[in-house]
């Protein structure tokens, strides 16, 4: 009997391992939330380098520019206002931010991304 394939479910997932380019920016929200504000350099193989800006509610002691990271998060395109118009920013909204000097922890969050990736189909 023929078997009908799985559908994958939906799945918003962004890994970047990098150098922050610069040191992060702390905001605080209106609600009184604190937001830190990355700037992730990936270079791969032979590719220019790609500069990722990256948001984040934990940011691990000890990280400023010229720091290696592993971030695990989601992409999210937010819209906001720009003195008389309407202006958008895409950013990864960070999950966890890992110095990849720390390879227990990092090791462990990326088999928790592999996992996800394995339920979700």
């Amino acid at each position: 009997m023929p078997t009908t394939p799985a559908v994958p479910q939906p799945l918003n997932v962004a890994v970047l391992c990098g150098t922050l380019s610069s040191d992060p920016v702390a905001r605080t929200l209106p609600s009184g939330d604190v937001l830190h504000a990355l700037e992730i350099t990936v270079r791969v193989l032979d590719q220019p380098a790609d500069t990722v800006p990256v948001v984040t509610a934990t940011l691990p002691s000890g990280v400023a520019a010229g720091s290696e990271v592993l971030v695990v998060g989601r992409v999210r395109r937010r819209f906001f206002r720009a003195g008389s118009s309407t202006a958008s920013r895409t950013e990864v909204v960070a999950e966890r931010v890992v110095p990849t000097g720390r390879r227990a922890a990092a090791r462990r969050v990326v088999e928790g991304i592999a996992q996800r990736l394995v339920e979700a189909g």
